[in-house]
């Protein structure tokens, strides 16, 4: 595994780049955050060690624009500091550190340390299986495409957006951004329970039809509980559970497949809701072409506070060209109506 050190010490660069060469690791080497952060982008360093002080980006602002970063896999960050004391551990932790470090360093230290994070990063496997598996319920059916990373890449960007509110700053932290871009690809796993005659009908379902298709989010809730109760205190699941039994129930209580509304509905679930009907809508389909962007910004704009949650629809108006993007990149070549 490659590491990558960010310090502004030559000498403490040479230190710690020898005690790791030594333990067997490829190192490359940074001297401020923002140079550490141009060779993330574009390269595979999965884990980094770097100090707190430094010039132009220090080491705390760095673990701060990491995790912001749409980056293809998780970056594990230790800071090297003499800085102690809970205020600067939180500090560190808030920011997205996951491990701290103290000058001057024990190699040994360093050496466990590294281990322990290889470990962690090791868990990453579990991503792609939950991604894996998600993508085997998709390809039962022939028209989503790249459904599942438009989706998920929107409901983080609402995720981001809404952490930025007073009102959702304690509960939208990092984690829950993380989560919600883990599970909820997730959103539709239960239409594997559902009849290739219902799924792939090429057309609008009946009624009859249209009730078999919305068992798929109890069908999917039932499934990812039953793993749950497997492994209770699992947190994705809890969270793939919520989105695939409410990501289509409506905030004024007309959704399926209980009729909640408002704040009952999960935040996993509202958030998700939005981000599959603007994919729904700006998506070619068998019964529909692709709706253009500011067709589909009107749909959603007349819902507010009936189909979807009006924050979630106000986190959306905020960062709707970051959707646009998102969509431009995953465009899968089909002429938008206007």
């Amino acid at each position: 595994m490659q590491i990558l050190i960010v310090d502004d010490n030559e000498i403490a660069l040479d230190v710690l780049s020898l005690a790791l060469t030594q333990a067997g690791h490829d190192v490359v080497t940074a001297s401020d955050g923002q140079e550490a952060l141009e060779i993330i982008r574009r390269a595979e360093c999965r884990l980094v060690i770097s100090d707190w002080e430094m010039p132009r980006m220090n080491g705390l602002e760095l673990c701060r624009r990491i995790r912001e970063e749409e980056l293809p896999g998780y970056v594990y960050l230790i800071l090297l500091t003499a800085r102690n004391g809970t205020e600067s551990i939180v500090g560190g932790l808030s920011a997205g550190a996951d491990d701290f470090l103290t000058k001057p360093f024990v190699p040994e230290e360093l050496r466990v340390r590294v281990r322990a994070a290889e470990r962690i990063l090791a868990l990453e496997t579990r991503d792609v299986a939950i991604f894996a598996m998600a993508k085997l319920a998709e390809s039962r059916d022939p028209e989503t495409g790249a459904h599942l990373e438009r989706v998920r890449t929107y409901s983080r960007i609402l995720a981001q957006q809404l952490a930025r509110h007073e009102r959702y700053g304690a509960d939208v932290d990092s984690d829950f951004v993380r989560l919600i871009f883990l599970t909820s690809p997730l959103h539709d796993i239960g239409k594997v329970g559902i009849p290739d005659c219902v799924l792939l009908k090429p057309g609008r379902l009946s009624n009859r039809e249209f009730d078999i298709m919305k068992t798929h989010t109890t069908i999917g809730a039932e499934t990812l509980e039953a793993a749950a109760q497997h492994f209770p205190g699992v947190q994705f699941l809890q969270m793939a559970k919520e989105i695939a039994l409410t990501h289509h129930e409506r905030f004024d209580g007309t959704g399926y497949p209980h009729g909640i509304c408002g704040y009952e509905i999960p935040l996993s679930g509202r958030i998700v809701a939005l981000a599959d009907v603007y994919d729904a809508l700006t998506s070619k389909r068998v019964y529909k072409e692709a709706f253009a962007h500011d067709v589909a910004h009107g749909i959603i704009v007349s819902e507010r506070g009936k189909h979807f949650d009006p924050d979630v629809v106000d986190a959306f108006l905020e960062c709707e060209s970051e959707f646009m993007l998102v969509r431009d990149r995953y465009v899968e070549h089909e002429p938008a109506l206007a």
